[in-house]
């Protein structure tokens, strides 16, 4: 487990190991005790339906469930296993950049649940979420 606060700089270094969060244009706006504060850069790859243009629900759920796990960054020092995930789908995502806000809802020793909603450049919300991951120290 992490002593010292993660800065946000850290934590995106951490994050950006990741080719995939790479591609999902991410960087790390904020990070608090249990909190974080994501943005998603605009991809047209994320479009599913090229006439309404709207972003694929799946875009949504992996925000929903990385912003929630990372929300847990600073007890861990790191990203963990998710173990289930619950996505509420509220409107669809248009073109833009993404505001992505997680909170950790409880903190154990084997497993822990964090939280996070998707908002779009006006601040409507577009999905939200819980997630439970296993946060039992590395090996």
């Amino acid at each position: 487990m992490s002593d010292t606060p993660l800065s946000k700089e850290q934590v995106e270094a951490l994050l950006l190991r990741g080719p995939f969060h790479q591609w999902l244009g991410l960087s790390v706006v904020a990070v608090g005790e249990g909190t974080i504060e994501l943005k998603a850069t605009w991809r047209a790859e994320w479009v599913v339906n090229a006439e309404r243009g709207y972003v694929h629900g799946g875009i949504l759920a992996t925000l929903v469930d990385l912003t929630a796990d990372w929300a847990l960054v600073s007890k861990t020092g790191r990203g963990v296993p998710t173990v289930d995930l619950r996505v509420d789908y509220h409107r669809a995502a248009m073109q833009g950049d993404l505001t992505c806000r997680g909170t950790v809802v409880k903190f154990g020793n084997q497993l822990s649940v964090a939280e996070a909603q998707i908002l779009d450049d006006a601040g409507r919300l577009l999905a939200s979420g819980r997630g439970v991951y296993m946060t039992a120290p590395a090996k």
